[in-house]
């Protein structure tokens, strides 16, 4: 029975080998980018880890594990026991890790004492030296030695020969040959003699080898391990105080995947040592680094998942459309092998060995797939944009294949349960729904369409809370968060509006036949007619345009929102490419006190002696200016501007306001340098900059929340007191927003910086550049210290921007949309060809008929063109309005993780002109495929053929 069962499958396959091959296609592209996700975040996780690792280059390396045993009061040392936890130690732990160890250290010391020197006449024995006995593995390794010689194995010469460290020899006033005595009280009252043969200097002194710290060894005594064990601990049975073990591994090719069962095995390791050792356990170890990595794994999961569930969704619909379809075509094949004794468990068996076949090559075909899709999403700059750069490492992990196969479950049985329904039909049930084909499907029978349109409805509701929410908390965005909501309920939102338009398709369809039923064409009326009548079977190709061309336009607006804001609020933080502190020389301006009661002058640069037995005490700092005009002169500078950024208090009508931001600035050369962005203003920037150097040299513009509460105009007087003296201003604009400039945190003035130092004390002002395309900024730093300028700061926007676009989370979601952006104009149009194409197969009979009535091929096309235009035409126009509409809706909302007094410079939502066009340009080509498909059946139609007796197939 099974030989029969697969040929007939193979047979049945092969004669929809189109249908097969396109859900193929769907599933080889569901699982790749399912799987694609847990292989991107695997890979960003080891770059995570390869950033902590070299943040913790200071202090013990990132995969630092300390194990020690400790001795207690009284206790033998079990040395059969401490043999086994160091042979279990050095030879299994490392396997149980399954990391390579970059270092590994064991050290032992016994209890310290107070040494006794064997000679007074060459040391100083009136000197109390609590010294410490110890060993550690390969030191001669690790060590250069700076005096004598390294010391042997075994007891020479009734003594134990040790060397120290360096500065510890010198410190305890010892040197090469002198004896000590090393008296050993307790369970085995011994004395040990020891020998100094030499002292030694680390080889690298920031080596994790040196983890205990220089300190701890500045009273230590070092012998070889073998001399400790074999002399003083076997041979004088002297009690080990502690031994430690201390291993440094290598995790930058951890996966997510072995996250959880090495945490285990640290849990686990504990428990093991202390049964072999009483005393032993897990002093330091990598657990919380491991906790931290985990969480970022999740978190970065969740969010690329959450990026993507519509996208996958989508795909899923569309196989399962391509399910139906094949279906419909093979329901009369279905209903009689009912009738000629085929069960209905091996009809289900069929399709379901056809799913498992389909599902077995996707998910074989998905590391590939899935790999290179990982890797563009690694590689992603910017929404559609793929840079050629160091990607992010990426590997085929137990969670892709995890993640792959529930792809898989889920198409399977979204294809399975319409096949288990149709298995159940007979000819009778099927010749009964074919007379029902104008039955309403369950989601408009049931108002799913409406309900769901409630429940985005209520999502932005819920959205529009969570923004006020935010607003309240004050949260910031430093990094890029992506709240799931903003992908979840847009989807539904398009899905719903799209559902419901099809509800009141046919209506709008009766309306117009109502309306010009007497003055339509021939063509035009039988497409209204034959789209009325049948509009159900157009519904699947109809949602799916609407979902994927809204998605897709949503999709690209929201990176191209979230990828120039973030851009905007990074060049309006700091105001230009390059931003410069440097320092500037000062001295001090002194004047007389009248306190008689101290003599002696005062002191410091540029100061007046006093008189009169008067002191001194300084007015005012005088400063030096550095030479601006070197800055223009720099290699890669277009441009530079001197922009003073101080704060001051403001005087309104006699009376203080509190304190604003000050800013100097040249208006001209501020114009080439500043970043201006002109929808910020009521007019071209340059406009105000203008009025400030044409009309009054004392302009000043102030910011609208000030002029606001104060019920300042244009024209009005201020006072800006400076450096204590008072400078009066006239109002030459109001602005919301200037660049640096933060009006809900303070208002700010803007005024022309030579008026400043006119009429007050110069100050250090920044230094603001402009940099032509693609220039370093080391050589400008270098030019400058040569030519004896200090710099105080460096800011460059340029490298900030750089490193924003290489972080993980920023890369997956630019590289998620790009791809689902892909995914969605790819899957539109397959399911567009392949719909037409067995739409129009399975009419031929229908077009038969229509040109045996007298229909010529010429209105036939026309009518089919017509249909086109009403169905997909219709779809693809109304998925990018719902797209566009949806946009406005909801992406305000990336506005609500930031706090409210970084919503500078305004939030914007952007449509990219390329992106419209790519979609116009998919639209152009499937609409032309389409109508070549169209014109190539109708000329290959011959009459006599199709009108016959029989059935559509």
């Amino acid at each position: 029975m099974g030989v029969p069962l697969f040929r007939f499958l193979f047979r049945k396959m092969w004669n929809t080998r189109w249908m097969t091959l396109s859900t193929l296609i769907g599933l080889i592209v569901a699982v790749s980018f399912t799987v694609s996700i847990p292989m991107y975040a695997d890979g960003a996780l080891k770059r995570v880890i390869s950033q902590s690792i070299q943040e913790n280059s200071e202090g013990l390396p990132a995969g630092s594990l300390l194990l020690r045993y400790q001795s207690t009061g009284g206790e033998k040392t079990d040395l059969a026991a401490l043999q086994d936890v160091n042979t279990f130690i050095e030879q299994e732990v490392q396997d149980k890790i399954g990391f390579p160890a970059l270092l590994y250290v064991h050290s032992q010391q016994i209890r310290p004492t107070e040494v006794i020197p064997v000679d007074p006449t060459k040391v100083d024995a009136s000197r109390v030296r609590n010294m410490t006995l110890a060993s550690l593995s390969e030191l001669d390794k690790q060590v250069e030695i700076s005096n004598g010689r390294m010391n042997k194995d075994g007891n020479i010469n009734g003594a134990l020969e040790v060397v120290m460290l360096e500065d510890a020899m010198y410190r305890n006033d010892l040197h090469i040959g002198d004896e000590l005595d090393y008296p050993v009280y307790g369970g085995s009252n011994v004395n040990l003699r020891v020998k100094i043969v030499g002292t030694f200097k680390p080889v690298d002194e920031k080596s994790a080898f040196w983890y205990q710290g220089f300190e701890s060894m500045m009273n230590t005594l070092y012998v070889t391990p073998k001399t400790l064990h074999d002399v003083v601990l076997k041979e004088n049975k002297v009690q080990l105080q502690n031994s430690s073990w201390y291993y440094a591994f290598d995790l930058r090719e951890i996966k997510t995947s072995q996250i959880a069962e090495l945490r285990s095995t640290l849990d686990r390791l504990g428990i093991e040592l202390y049964q072999k050792l009483k005393g032993t356990n897990v002093e330091l170890s990598f657990a919380k680094l491991l906790d931290e990595f985990r969480s970022q794994s999740l978190r970065l999961q969740m969010m690329l998942f959450t990026l993507a569930a519509p996208m996958i969704a989508m795909v899923f619909y569309f196989i399962a459309m391509n399910a139906n379809q094949a279906l419909e075509k093979q329901q009369s094949d279905i209903s009689v092998l009912r009738s000629r004794g085929a069960s209905t468990k091996q009809i289900i068996l069929m399709y379901l060995l056809e799913g498992v076949i389909l599902g077995g090559l996707a998910l074989l075909a998905s590391p590939f797939f899935g790999w290179f899709m990982a890797k563009s999403i690694g590689s992603a700059n910017g929404f559609l944009e793929f840079v050629n750069r160091k990607s992010i490492p990426v590997g085929f992990s137990s969670d892709a294949v995890i993640f792959g196969a529930a792809a898989v479950i889920i198409a399977l049985t979204a294809t399975l349960i319409p096949a288990i329904a149709a298995a159940r039909s007979s000819i009778v049930n099927l010749r009964q729904k074919m007379a029902r084909k104008d039955k309403k499907p369950f989601w408009q029978k049931w108002f799913l369409d409406i309900a769901l349109l409630g429940l985005a409805g209520y999502g932005y509701y819920l959205s529009n809370q969570q923004q006020l929410l935010s607003f309240q908390t004050g949260m910031t965005s430093d990094q890029l968060q992506v709240q799931p909501f903003l992908f979840f309920v847009p989807a539904l939102a398009i899905f719903s509006i799209g559902l419901f338009f099809l509800r009141i398709f046919p209506w709008l369809l009766k309306l117009v036949q109502w309306m010009f039923s007497k003055v339509l064409p021939l063509p035009f009326y039988l497409t209204l007619t034959q789209l009325s009548r049948s509009a159900k079977s157009y519904y699947p190709l109809m949602i799916l345009l609407i979902l994927t061309l809204g998605l897709g336009v949503y999709n690209s607006s929201a990176a191209r929102t979230i990828d120039l804001n973030s851009t905007e609020r990074t060049q309006y933080k700091y105001g230009a490419d390059v931003v410069l502190q440097t320092v500037w020389e000062s001295s001090a301006e002194f004047e007389p006190n009248s306190n008689q009661g101290n003599n002696g002058g005062g002191q410091g640069n540029g100061g007046n002696p006093g008189a009169g037995g008067q002191q001194q005490k300084p007015s005012k700092i005088i400063f030096n200016e550095p030479p601006f005009e070197l800055f223009k002169r720099q290699p890669g500078v277009e441009a530079a501007t001197r922009v003073l950024k101080t704060k001051a208090n403001v005087i309104v009508s006699g009376r203080s306001i509190g304190q604003g931001m000050l800013m100097g600035i040249d208006n001209v050369d501020f114009a080439n340098v500043a970043w201006l962005r002109a929808d910020m203003f009521p007019v071209h920037p340059y406009k105000y900059l203008d009025a400030m150097g044409k009309y009054t040299e004392s302009g000043v513009i102030i910011s609208s929340n000030t002029a606001s509460k104060y019920q300042l105009k244009p024209g009005d007087s201020i006072s800006i007191s400076i450096s204590d003296q008072m400078v009066d201003f006239a109002i030459v604009a109001v602005l919301p927003y200037w660049p640096t400039q933060y009006p809900d945190q303070a208002p700010f003035f803007i005024a022309n910086l030579d008026y400043i130092y006119d009429q007050s004390p110069i100050q250090p002002y920044e230094v603001w550049l402009k940099m032509k395309e693609g220039a370093k900024l080391a050589p400008v730093i270098e030019s400058l210290q040569n030519a004896g300028i200090e710099l105080a700061s460096v800011t460059d926007v340029r490298s900030e921007l750089i490193a924003q676009s290489k972080h993980p989370s920023r890369g997956g979601v630019f590289g998620i949309l790009s791809m689902g952006f892909l995914i969605s104009i790819v899957v539109s149009l397959i399911g567009y060809l392949l719909y037409w194409f067995f739409n129009l197969s399975s009419r031929v009979v229908q077009f038969g008929i229509l040109r045996a009535m007298g229909l010529s091929r010429g209105q036939l096309t026309g009518m089919l063109l017509l249909e086109q235009l009403f169905t997909a035409g219709l779809s693809i126009g109304l998925g990018i309005v719902i797209g566009k509409i949806v946009s406005y809706l909801f992406l305000p909302f990336l506005q609500g993780t930031e706090s409210a007094q970084m919503q500078v410079p305004p939030f914007r939502i952007i449509f990219d002109s390329r992106d419209t066009l790519q979609l116009y340009f998919v639209v152009l080509v499937m609409m032309i495929l389409g109508a070549s498909m169209l014109f190539m059946h109708i000329r290959r139609l011959r009459v006599h053929q199709a009108v016959k007796m029989g059935e559509e197939r």
